[in-house]
């Protein structure tokens, strides 16, 4: 049998695997690896090498090509016998995300991915962790910018806050340095958002099987802020941030009280905007795509005519090079809390919080540059420090799998920093 390859990434021509194949061959000039790509059409493949090779500068044709398709199960697991670690970049995951964990379970490869939907996260987290737990292997999704700037900056702000934290509020902000040209999101993503919407009700029943006992109550509670506010943090106009930061932030929380035996922090997430009438217009927009997406009809209007509902953000094309280098975005998270520790996780402090600390995690090209230095990075860190994670596999959200590596320095290494504020 043939040596397994550190890394496959699949998905490879797709908008998302594109950019990965580029920032892996960069970064593996730092960390020298094995890998290959894969996909269901050998030709696209083949020429995704030549062009990105042309691109950087590299004969990459060398590079091993795998066929396989997510309508062919046995294609899938043959695939995964050849790597350690499969970077998914195959979305949306709800309907192309299972297929790849299982295979990569039979096949006994860990599996990382940049999924934002917390549906398929935690149904896996359900159905599979168990068999991975038992196979050894890592399933690990939100390795994107959903979700590693703000759970990896709340486990940042833990690890430096010392004492009790109690609470803190994420903020996420961003800019494009010069004009704008065309779309800020590829198709992908907006479809992806999309069947999020749809199907955000299941969420309720999936969490009662997934944690049949709710997280204890702590004090004091941190309440969400309105629908619409003035953050005296930004200066700027926020609104709740509905993507699934929150969700994976509390899977990890969930996970350093339940197996580290340490006090939880509560979570509230926000996003700002550039004006007052921009947050207004993003709350008709948010009320109209969610009316759409609950009815069969509406939901396929959205899905045919991303430009239109987005009025240009969103293309089947995607953002030019330009536009996403361009772009800039940090996640501020302001943490309260004590400076003494209680004797136990849950034990009521004297008074309110005597502590406050604010980091922040900045990066350039949040979607589509940045995201694929997390996914790449979260791959490297089960190659060579997965004695720092849990057990001996599972599956687990980014914080609590990589809490104990050395993911965050690596990360600050290459564009991603993060920062204490004050």
């Amino acid at each position: 049998m043939a040596a397994r390859l550190d890394f496959i990434i699949f998905g490879a021509t797709g908008f998302t695997g594109q950019y990965t194949v580029q920032e892996l061959i960069r970064i593996s000039e730092q960390k020298p690896c094995t890998w290959g790509v894969a996909g269901r059409n050998k030709e696209k493949l083949n020429t995704l090498l030549k062009t990105v090779g042309k691109k950087v500068g590299k004969d990459l044709s060398s590079v091993e090509v795998f066929i396989a398709d997510v309508d062919d199960a046995k294609s899938l697991e043959s695939m995964a016998s050849r790597a350690k670690v499969v970077m998914n970049c195959c979305g949306p995951y709800r309907h192309w995300g299972e297929q790849v964990v299982k295979a990569c379970i039979a096949g006994g490869a860990s599996h990382v991915d940049v999924s934002g939907e917390p549906q398929y996260m935690e149904q896996m987290q359900l159905e599979y962790h168990d068999a991975a737990h038992q196979k050894g292997v890592y399933i690990v999704s939100a390795c994107g910018f959903d979700s590693i700037p703000d759970d990896l900056g709340l486990v940042f702000l833990q690890n430096q806050f010392k004492g009790d934290l109690n609470s803190a509020e994420a903020y996420i902000d961003g800019k494009i340095e010069g004009p704008v040209s065309g779309a800020t999101l590829h198709y992908g993503t907006y479809e992806s958002a999309v069947y999020g919407v749809t199907h955000r009700n299941e969420l309720r029943s999936l969490r009662q099987k997934l944690y049949p006992t709710r997280l204890p109550k702590l004090t004091p509670v941190l309440k969400p802020r309105g629908v619409l506010f003035k953050s005296e943090v930004l200066n700027k106009w926020c609104l709740p941030f509905l993507g699934a930061d929150r969700a994976v932030m509390m899977r990890s929380q969930r996970f350093f009280y339940e197996v580290d035996k340490k006090r939880p922090a509560q979570v509230h997430t926000y996003i700002s905007m550039p004006s007052l009438l921009s947050a207004i217009g993003t709350i008709l927009f948010g009320i109209i795509f969610a009316t759409f997406c609950q009815f069969s009809w509406s939901r396929k209007l959205l899905l045919k005519h991303p430009k239109f509902f987005t009025a240009g953000l969103a293309s089947h094309e995607g953002p030019s090079e330009e536009t996403m280098n361009n772009t800039l975005f940090s996640v501020t998270l302001v943490g309260k809390g004590w400076e003494e520790k209680a004797a136990q996780p849950l034990d009521a402090h004297d008074g309110p919080p005597t502590k406050e600390i604010t980091v922040k995690v900045s990066g350039r090209n949040p979607g589509y540059g940045a995201t694929c230095t997390t996914l790449i990075m979260s791959a490297f860190m089960i190659l060579h420090e997965s004695d720092k994670m849990p057990s001996r596999g599972g599956v687990y959200s980014p914080g609590a799998a990589f809490a104990k590596t050395s993911i965050i320095s690596e990360l600050h290494k290459n564009g991603l920093t993060f920062d204490v504020i004050s």
